[in-house]
């Protein structure tokens, strides 16, 4: 009987899960959110739309205007989140992280799918996010979040909308993602070389040959590095080039070569004086190699054999000389005396009557 009095002035009847929701409209206007269960609505002029409260929020076109005009039915089922500019809401669902909302963001959720909490953080003033928090938000799979890892003997010079943000030591860093462009460069620390190879130098008697220069150097102020010169290492390599080419043609090849590993006192003190402006340290400055042309070594190889053979020849007048000089010191003592000249006769004659009997 029942269902006939239903049927004759049309009503609906429906059941509504555990996990879902029925927003209803009569005649075009919110009247009620219905939960779990069984119901009777009239059918002329009801609207009915269906949600899954698993889905967590609540998205519908409808939902500004609901919180609008039925802000009592909007509280009663729903749990609204909104942030302004330069800050996000990290939602957390029942203590654990469920969503972040970016900066001028609002989203509903479902408040019997929580309970709901939410932490704002102001990114106006840091970009940064903290490691715990970080750790808590690894298990969203989007998350408004960029990482960037400094290695060991680097830093990083962060800037933030082409802005200086600041230096970032060895390790792994993580930023919030909210539009504002963030970006990281790399700078190594470490003591490292730098080679001026194939430098063309002309000496003071003009002989023209090449020279690999070397040059220990570390970054002890990366900003004022990156920020001075566009490239620290080819200032570097400008300096040693400008200061050793003048230096060094004041020398002559001779002088060079005599002692090819040092550099000019003056020189290195000016190199390191420029780069120290720059926030670079210099240390040991060296010449690795003085390279000849061809036909100048040709030359030297000639050169120190003359040189070689005459020292050789000074030593063999010298031998003869000295020998010459001790037969004739012999010769005087067996003059002065007779009884040792009858002896050295004695002598040679022993010596032949052995070789005789022999």
């Amino acid at each position: 009987m029942m269902r006939l009095i239903e049927h004759m002035i049309v009503i609906d009847r429906f059941t509504v899960s555990e996990t879902q929701r029925v927003l209803v409209l009569r005649h075009g206007r919110f009247h009620a959110i219905l939960g779990a269960g069984e119901h009777r609505l009239k059918r002329r002029g009801t609207e009915r739309h269906v949600f899954d409260v698993q889905a967590l929020r609540f998205v519908t076109p409808f939902e500004d205007a609901l919180w609008r005009e039925r802000p009592e039915l909007a509280h009663a089922h729903l749990t609204r989140f909104e942030t302004g500019a330069g800050e996000l809401a990290v939602i957390f669902r029942d203590g654990r992280p469920a969503e972040v909302l970016r900066p001028e963001t609002r989203a509903t959720f479902w408040t019997d799918a929580g309970p709901w909490t939410a932490e704002t953080v102001d990114v106006g003033e840091t970009l940064a996010v903290p490691a715990a928090m970080a750790r808590r938000l690894q298990r969203l799979v989007r998350v408004p979040v960029t990482a960037v890892e400094v290695p060991e003997g680097h830093v990083g010079l962060m800037s933030v909308d082409a802005e200086a943000g600041g230096i970032l030591r060895a390790g792994l860093h993580r930023f919030w993602d909210v539009g504002r462009k963030v970006a990281v460069e790399l700078v190594d620390t470490r003591w490292r070389t730098h080679d001026v190879t194939g430098q063309e130098i002309l000496t003071r008697d003009r002989v023209t040959l090449r020279v690999n220069i070397a040059a220990a150097f570390r970054v002890t102020d990366p900003e004022r590095a990156v920020a001075t010169v566009k490239d620290f290492t080819e200032a570097l390599h400008k300096a040693l080039q400008l200061a050793f080419r003048k230096t060094l043609g004041a020398l002559t090849l001779d002088a060079m070569l005599a002692d090819k590993v040092t550099v000019d006192a003056e020189a290195a003190a000016a190199v390191r004086a420029e780069m120290a402006e720059i926030g670079i340290e210099v240390g040991e400055i060296a010449l690795k190699d003085v390279i000849l042309p061809g036909e100048m070594r040709e030359i030297l190889n000639q050169v120190v054999a003359v040189q070689k053979e005459a020292e050789a020849n000074v030593i063999r007048r010298r031998e003869e000389t000295n020998a010459t000089r001790s037969l004739l010191n012999t010769a005087k003592v067996m003059a002065e005396n007779p009884v040792m000249l009858r002896l050295k006769e004695l002598e040679a004659l022993e010596a032949i009557a052995a070789r005789s009997n022999g």
